[in-house]
């Protein structure tokens, strides 16, 4: 096997880039490969689940996470690892793979079983999601022919190699949102999964609107909206403003507490208070919820259970973001491991662009040319930003007809004021429109 012929395997299954390891002797089967002592990995490969396993605080605390991974074979063919799985332990933090030979039909355990070092081990993502990996002895001619090449980037541990068909997605991002703030006043619209083009007449349809001419379909997936990133708008008052504004940056549904094990309408009416405006039969959940502050209509308090504060660092795998009532009860909760997963991937490569609203005769929105762009992510990030209180729950939930015919309308949401977005990102920049050197 020679680089030329792998690289056209990679390329035959969708690929796009590959990221090359250059394994120690404890990289094998019996020690698991390491893959860096963040959680900045789990933006580059797809997770599928995460679970946490518990061994008490600050004892090997670990998050096991599912991965699609095959073996490509010298032979061409693709061979599936189904144990395959990588394991997080949030106290160093680092990352491990393992699991990768047991059950694959044709796994390479001459060269993964063994203390060797300088073997080559190729990953890469499919077009279709699969993580694909190749592995090599130090002396064969691909390792020499990798050796002498000086990669186009690095990523942790990873040297990176840019496969022929790849293009620029960052530069075909700008173009587009160029080509949209050209076009000045759209009128509000959102797409159906189908790509069916709908009128969109509510508050919150800027974000629609420019996904619909981005030609974004809704999906339930926690995957980047556009050529690899994650598109957000926000509303200004002015395009020269662009640091002062709410973003929402987050929207998933609790998983534990009274809001899972009992309903949403059981915690309405638990938590919940008359609404304000005096709209009868009708309870009301809302209000800026901070770190440590108990809301004083809600009369709960936001926590971060099994995040160290000072080390910024998990300390407990089974931790999670709660909603905690006066006599210690969690009303609602979000697990770190749901949230994580959802996070690195969605928000490694994201772009926030600022919208204008009109409403005369009809709703329609404005895009501005100065875009904020953010680059690499890990999710205890977003937990340090929740504990100096810059990130936020600010729920819009509401029960209508309340002793009649219920109604519910859910809406959690974690938000952020535009100014914080460079805590959340390695690296950041605001990006005005056209640029010429893309």
């Amino acid at each position: 096997m020679n680089l030329q012929n792998l690289k056209k395997l990679f390329i035959d299954n969708g690929c796009q880039k590959l990221y090359v390891k250059k394994l120690s002797p404890n990289d094998n089967s019996k020690n698991q490969v390491y893959l860096g002592g963040s959680f900045e990995i789990l933006n580059i490969f797809p997770l599928s689940e995460i679970k946490t396993e518990e061994a008490g605080d600050w004892n090997m605390e670990r998050f096991k996470a599912s991965i699609n991974f095959s073996w490509i074979g010298d032979d061409g063919n693709i061979y599936p690892a189904p144990n395959s799985q990588l394991i997080l332990y949030p106290k160093y933090p680092e990352v491990r793979f393992s699991g990768f030979l047991k059950k694959c039909e044709n796994p390479p355990s001459e060269l993964m079983t063994q203390r060797l070092a300088d073997r080559l081990l190729f990953l890469s993502i499919s077009d279709k999601g699969k993580i694909l990996g190749y592995v090599t002895s130090p002396t064969s001619e691909l390792a020499t022919e990798f050796n002498a090449l000086q990669p186009d980037d690095e990523i942790g541990i990873f040297k990176v190699i840019n496969l022929p068909r790849i293009v620029n997605n960052k530069a075909r991002l700008l173009d587009e949102l160029y080509r949209i703030h050209q076009l000045n006043w759209i009128i509000s619209k959102r797409l159906d999964k189908n790509g069916n083009i709908l009128p969109c007449t509510s508050s919150n349809c800027g974000g629609y609107t420019l996904e619909a001419e981005l030609g974004i379909t809704p999906n339930g997936y926690s995957e980047p909206d556009f050529l690899g990133w994650e598109v957000k708008q926000f509303g200004v008052s002015n395009f020269e403003r662009i640091n002062s504004s709410v973003i929402t940056l987050m929207t998933p549904e609790p998983t534990d507490g009274v809001y899972k094990t009992q309903g949403t309408e059981e915690f309405l009416i638990k938590y919940g208070y008359a609404d304000r405006t005096g709209r009868e039969d009708r309870i009301n959940f809302g209000g800026v919820h901070k770190n440590g502050l108990r809301h004083t209509s809600t009369n709960l308090e936001m926590q971060l259970i099994g995040f160290d504060v000072e080390s910024g660092k998990i300390r407990n795998s089974n931790g999670r973001i709660a909603l905690v009532d006066i006599d210690g009860n969690e009303a609602a909760s979000w697990s770190f491991s749901s949230m994580l997963l959802h996070w690195n991937r969605k928000h490694n490569q994201a772009c926030y662009v600022p919208s204008l609203s009109e409403k005369i005769n009809e709703r329609k929105y404005k895009y501005g040319n100065k875009i904020i762009l953010g680059t690499g992510t890990d999710f205890q990030l977003f937990l340090k930003q929740m504990a100096v209180g810059n990130i936020y729950y600010d729920p819009g939930i509401k029960m209508e007809n309340v002793s009649t015919r219920p109604k519910i309308k859910k809406r959690s949401q974690f938000r952020i004021k535009s100014k914080f977005l460079s805590e959340l990102y390695i690296d950041n920049e605001i990006v005005t429109l056209p640029i010429d050197d893309q």
